[in-house]
C-alpha cells in the first residue's frame, strides 16, 4: 500500500499520488498516460483526475501496479477497479494487470479461445484473477516470452493443469515447462497460433503471432508514446544486438495490427502503416550496428 509520506515530490497536490517504492516499470503510463509521467526514476502524478473515465483509468493504474507505490488521500473505489480485469483489448483479446514485481512489472496477457484459453507470460498469482480464468474456461497453455517474465506461471499450471512454453535456451527460467521451442524456425502450435524465435533481449526470446493480427512481442518490440514509433533497446539487448536486428526484421514476413508487448505501450496500426514502422525501425537497427554500436 502505498505511503503519503514518501510521496515524491514530482506528484501534483490532489487525490492520487505514487510513493517513492516504484520502480519505474512504465505500467501506470500505459493505462492512464494523462495522469501519470516519468520522473526518471519513479513515476508521479503530472494531473488529477477530473472525469469518472480518468479517475478510472487511474484506479486501473493502482490496481495494476505491481509494487503497490500508487496511493490515494481518500478511500478510493479500487476494487471496483479490480473487476475490470482481465481487461478486453478487443475480440477476446485480454491484458491481464496485476503485473508482478518479478518480471519488473511486465504486461501479461490472456486470449480466450474455444479450442482452450493462453495466457502470455505471467501476472501476479491472486485468487481473484485464479476466479476470473476459471470461469472464462481455464488455461490450457501458457506461452512465456522469455526467462525474465516467468513471474508466477508454474502456479498457474498447476492450479490448470496448463502446459508451459517457452524455447529451450531460456529453460533455465522455467526448468518444468512441458513444451520447449527450439532453433529459430517458425512453430505453429495449434492453429492461428504461431511462435516466432526472436533471439537477442535473451537467446531464447520468442513472439507469439495469434491470427496473423495480434502480436505478443515480450521484450523485444513496443511503441514509444512520446516519439510515436515502434522502438527497441540496445541497452537491454542482454544476448545480442545484431540478433535481435536479425529476428526484428524477421518480423518483416509476418502481417499483424497489434503490437501488445511485456514492456511499453501496446499500439494498433493498419497492417500496412504497421510495416512501415517496423521497416524504418529495422533501419535505424541495422544503422546502429554500422556506427558500430552493437
Amino acid at each position: 500500500m502505498a505511503d503519503f509520506k514518501r510521496k515524491v515530490a514530482e506528484n501534483v497536490e490532489g487525490e492520487f499520488f505514487v510513493d517513492s517504492t516504484c520502480i519505474d516499470c512504465d505500467t501506470c503510463r500505459q493505462l492512464a498516460p494523462s495522469v501519470f509521467e516519468d520522473a526518471g526514476n519513479t513515476s508521479y502524478v503530472q494531473y488529477q483526475p477530473q472525469t469518472p473515465p480518468e479517475t478510472r483509468a487511474a484506479l486501473q493504474a493502482l490496481v495494476a501496479c505491481p509494487t503497490g507505490s500508487i496511493g490515494t488521500v481518500h478511500k478510493n473505489q479500487s476494487a471496483e477497479a479490480m473487476d475490470d480485469f482481465p481487461l478486453e483489448i478487443e475480440n477476446g483479446v485480454f491484458y491481464c494487470g496485476f503485473n508482478s514485481p518479478k518480471s519488473f512489472g511486465g504486461n501479461s496477457y490472456f486470449i480466450r479461445h474455444p479450442e482452450g484459453n493462453w495466457l502470455v507470460d505471467s501476472p501476479k498469482f491472486l485468487p481473484h484473477l485464479v476466479r476470473q480464468f476459471e470461469t472464462m474456461g481455464g488455461l490450457k497453455y501458457i506461452f512465456l516470452t522469455h526467462q525474465d517474465d516467468v513471474a508466477e506461471a508454474a502456479k498457474y499450471a498447476e492450479k490448470f493443469g496448463s502446459r508451459r512454453i517457452i524455447h529451450e535456451d531460456d529453460q533455465r527460467a522455467q526448468r518444468g515447462a512441458e513444451i520447449l521451442v527450439k532453433g529459430t524456425d517458425v512453430w505453429e502450435l495449434s492453429p492461428g497460433f504461431k511462435v516466432i524465435p526472436t533471439p537477442g533481449h535473451t537467446q531464447g526470446h520468442c513472439v507469439l503471432l495469434y491470427q496473423e493480427k495480434y502480436l505478443f512481442t515480450g521484450d523485444h518490440l513496443w511503441w514509444r508514446r512520446k516519439r510515436r514509433q515502434l522502438g527497441a533497446s540496445q541497452g537491454v539487448a542482454w544476448y545480442s544486438w545484431r540478433k535481435q536486428t536479425e529476428s526484428m526484421e524477421k518480423l518483416l514476413r509476418f502481417d499483424f495490427e497489434w503490437v501488445l508487448p511485456g514492456h511499453g505501450q501496446r499500439v494498433l496500426l493498419p497492417k500496412a502503416e504497421m510495416r512501415r514502422e517496423l521497416e524504418q525501425l529495422v533501419g535505424r537497427m541495422k544503422a546502429s550496428l554500422e556506427d558500430g554500436r552493437e
